[in-house]
C-alpha cells in the first residue's frame, strides 16, 4: 500500500493493470495512478492521503487532487487498516462513497469482486516477500 512498484503488481484485478503509480504517502500527499483495461482503455485515479499511521492505517480520498485542490467529482474515501492478530495481520478495507448513486456505480463496476481479487493478489505477493 505504500510502495509504488509493489502496488503495480497487485492493485487492479487481472487482466487489468496499474502501469502508473506515483504516491507521496503522508497526510496531504498526492496519489496518481492509471488503471489500464485489457482493451487498452485507461482510467486515471487522482487523490490525496488524509491520514497515514505507519503499519496501522491509511485513509485516502479522491475528493481532492494534488495539494488540497478539490476534484471535479468526488467519488469515495478509502480506509485501510492493519492489525496484529495472533501473529497474523487483519486487513480491513472500507470504501465510503459520497452518494448512494456513487456506491451503486462502484458496485456495478464490479467493486466487490474486483477488490476481492486485488486483495488475493496482494496476499499472493506478500507470501513471496
Amino acid at each position: 500500500w505504500t510502495e509504488a512498484e509493489r502496488i503495480k503488481q497487485w492493485f487492479t484485478p487481472r487482466p487489468w493493470t496499474t502501469p502508473v503509480v506515483e504516491i507521496d504517502v503522508r497526510p496531504g500527499g498526492s496519489s496518481h495512478m492509471i488503471f489500464r483495461g485489457p482493451e487498452g482503455q485507461e482510467f486515471p485515479n487522482d487523490g490525496i492521503y488524509l491520514e497515514v499511521v505507519p503499519d496501522e492505517r491509511l485513509v485516502f480520498t479522491d475528493a481532492y487532487t494534488s495539494a488540497w485542490v478539490p476534484s471535479a467529482k468526488p467519488f469515495m474515501t478509502g480506509i485501510i487498516t492493519f492489525a496484529d492478530e495472533d501473529g497474523k495481520t487483519r486487513y480491513t478495507a472500507l470504501a465510503r462513497h459520497w452518494t448512494g448513486e456513487d456506491r451503486k456505480s462502484h458496485e456495478d463496476m464490479g467493486f466487490h469482486d474486483g477488490w476481492g481479487k486485488a486483495t488475493d493478489q496482494l496476499e499472493a505477493l506478500a507470501r513471496t516477500l
